[in-house]
């Protein structure tokens, strides 16, 4: 590649890293009163799904990444804490609670719900049975949870645990430890 197509190139890359950025931190600002509380610093990036943000509560330094989707159901809410990071193609959705701590890293495509689907009328398609099983739903401060994993309704996540990819969490990871597996256990306690 010559000087000139190097250039180019990089000069191609900074332009859509800034105009991508200048975008998505405008469109943060322009929503922000939108949602129950909305802390400064955090960044929505595009594209974005988001339904019952009147119940969404996003703190300081947050950053959720690119086609993610938060939703609250009925007067479920919702609660982001600052310095977390999203890294894209999440789904939060919260019908009674789902409380996600400070400093939590979440990988791609994590789905985490306070509730299921109903399935039990053979009569009707699921999508139209409405939700079951409600039950809150936390990630403590500093938890890491990988690529792919889903969080089950009722579960809590201890502060500073990890969760490996692709695992199902159905039950409570305590503090400070690895869990791994559908469904997760724990494999080990971190010192």
């Amino acid at each position: 590649m010559t000087r000139h197509a190097d250039w180019l190139s990089r000069a191609a890359l900074a332009g859509y890293r800034h105009g991508t950025g200048a975008r998505d931190k405008a469109f943060s600002v322009l929503v922000s009163r939108s949602f129950s509380a909305f802390g400064h610093h955090s960044v929505l990036h595009l594209p974005l799904r988001m339904d019952g943000e009147c119940r969404i509560e996003i703190g300081s330094n947050v950053s959720v990444g690119a086609s993610s989707w938060l939703q609250t159901l009925g007067e479920g809410r919702l609660k982001i804490g600052d310095g977390t990071a999203l890294s894209g193609h999440a789904v939060l959705s919260a019908a009674h609670e789902l409380v996600i701590g400070r400093k939590v890293l979440m990988a791609r495509g994590v789905y985490l719900a306070d509730h299921g689907h109903a399935h039990d009328d053979l009569t009707r398609p699921v999508i139209d049975q409405g939700i079951t099983n409600v039950a809150p739903v936390e990630i403590a401060d500093g938890a890491w949870l990988g690529e792919n994993v889903v969080i089950c309704p009722g579960v809590r996540v201890g502060a500073n645990s990890v969760v490996g990819a692709n695992s199902v969490v159905t039950s409570d990871i305590p503090d400070a430890c690895v869990a791994v597996g559908a469904p997760a256990r724990v494999i080990r306690k971190l010192s």
